[in-house]
């Protein structure tokens, strides 16, 4: 059963709703970056895309290292693997449901075939 209630998982998913978030990871994804680094795309406030940066932060999507008076930030797409986990799951159940609905559709048409066959007779 899929563990719907962690805090952690809660952590990914609200890091990830945000569009700067996303971006700020698509950042990082290329190699580390100065807090000012990911902030500059963004039009707001340096203290503004800190909060970002502290949500993924507490999230477990990103490393911070303090080198004198710059923050540095690495991407940890290590907590990304339990939201997969989670989305694996709903993907395996709309899979069963397709593949029925599937099923059904190519009942129908061959059934209809076999219809139109004995109207052509």
């Amino acid at each position: 059963m899929v563990d719907d209630h962690s805090a952690p998982l809660d952590a990914v998913f609200h890091a990830l709703a945000d569009p700067t978030r996303r971006a700020m990871l698509r950042q990082l994804a290329g190699g580390a970056r100065s807090v000012g680094d990911l902030a500059a795309p963004h039009p707001m406030s340096l203290a503004a895309a800190s909060k970002h940066i502290r949500v993924l932060e507490d999230a477990g999507l990103i490393r911070r290292e303090i080198r004198g008076r710059q923050h540095v930030c690495r991407l940890d797409a290590t907590p990304m693997h339990a939201g997969q986990e989670w989305i694996r799951h709903f993907e395996k159940f709309w899979t069963e449901r397709l593949d029925v609905l599937e099923a059904l559709l190519r009942a129908e048409d061959a059934a209809k075939g076999e219809t139109d066959g004995q109207d052509g007779n």
